[in-house]
């Protein structure tokens, strides 16, 4: 998998469907500490120190990411080609900022095999599409259905209308003026 589709996953699991309409940009990784290391059947690579990851749509922050990566099989490569992703994990003072859409929080696990994201530590999402911002003990975001679940959940968002009544105004039916049968 290229490190642009990296980017596209991560886009389509946080439910950001404005990804699919921005032009495709080259995916960045800046960390200021690499260790790559290859079985046969997978890469895992961790990325520490001051992790940025920029992208289509995408950019990611966080203290240590460790990406897993199943390989073709090619037992003599390096490296090896990628051929999709098993888990990314972001740890320490997490944020995803995609199009309208934020998350925050001390752990980011993602499973492309699942479709979801699951934030921890503190996770806080906001929409400022749609002006709601949800924090919990934990918070799921579901792959390309812009759904969030959770535990111990707040909830906040914009205002309602008042939903009260005028004292003031007289209603047909109050005992002040009966209704007429």
């Amino acid at each position: 998998m290229t490190p642009v589709r990296l980017a596209l996953l991560l886009a389509a699991l946080a439910g950001a469907a404005s990804a699919q309409n921005a032009p495709e940009q080259p995916t960045v990784i800046e960390s200021q500490h690499l260790d790559m290391r290859s079985t046969e059947t997978e890469t895992t690579s961790l990325f520490t120190g001051s992790v940025v990851v920029t992208g289509t749509n995408l950019r990611l922050t966080c203290d240590r990411l460790e990406v897993v990566a199943l390989r073709q099989k090619d037992a003599s490569a390096t490296i090896g080609k990628f051929e999709r992703f098993r888990s990314l994990v972001a740890e320490g003072s997490v944020r995803i900022v995609q199009g309208d859409r934020e998350a925050a929080c001390g752990r980011a696990v993602v499973l492309p095999g699942d479709d979801k994201i699951t934030l921890s530590d503190r996770p806080v999402v906001t929409d400022k599409g749609v002006g709601w911002t949800w924090t919990g003990d934990e918070l799921l975001l579901l792959r390309g259905e812009r759904q969030v679940r959770g535990t111990n959940v707040r909830i906040v968002g914009p205002p309602v209308k008042d939903l009260g009544f005028d004292k003031a105004k007289k209603v047909e039916g109050t005992p002040e003026t009966p209704k007429q049968l």
